[in-house]
C-alpha cells in the first residue's frame, strides 16, 4: 500500500514524522539516561524549519515544571532508545535558559542568541539556506 505524504493523518514515514508524534518523546543524555521530554516544537515562520525543541522535566502533574528551549540541531533521533539523544547532561540543561509553566517566554532574537551561546551551537538563522 502506498502512503500519500499529503495525507493529514500521516504519523510517520521513513524520513518524516508528524509533530504530534514528536511532542512527548523522551530525551536522553549521552549515557542514555532520560533527562526530559519534548513539550513542544518552535518553528521559524518564514522557512518552516523547526528551530527549538522545548524540553520539560521536574514538577508533579505540571506543577513546578520548567521548560528549556534547546536548539533543534542538538537533537538526534535514536531508534534504539525510541527517543532523542542530546550531547549534554541533565545538569547542563538545568542551568540553561528556561521558563516556568506559568510564564510566557520572550522569544526575542536576543534570547535566541543567549540560548545558542549557552549550548555553543550556531543560531538556526545563520544556517538557513
Amino acid at each position: 500500500m502506498h502512503t500519500d505524504v499529503r495525507d493529514p493523518n500521516i504519523k510517520e514515514t521513513h524520513t518524516l514524522v508528524a509533530s504530534d508524534m514528536v511532542v512527548g518523546t523522551s530525551v536522553y543524555d549521552p549515557r542514555g539516561e532520560h533527562i526530559g521530554s519534548v513539550e513542544r516544537l518552535i518553528l521559524e515562520k518564514e522557512s518552516g524549519r523547526v528551530s527549538y525543541a522545548v524540553l520539560s522535566f521536574g514538577g508533579f502533574l505540571g506543577i513546578g515544571t520548567d521548560y528549556y528551549p534547546v536548539p533543534w540541531s542538538m537533537l538526534t533521533y535514536d531508534e534504539g532508545l525510541g527517543g532523542f539523544r542530546v550531547s549534554i547532561s541533565k545538569e547542563q540543561v538545568e542551568n540553561a535558559p528556561k521558563y516556568r509553566a506559568d510564564e510566557e517566554y520572550d522569544w526575542s532574537a536576543e534570547n535566541g542568541q543567549r540560548i545558542h551561546d549557552y549550548y555553543g551551537v550556531p543560531p538556526y538563522w545563520r544556517s538557513v539556506m
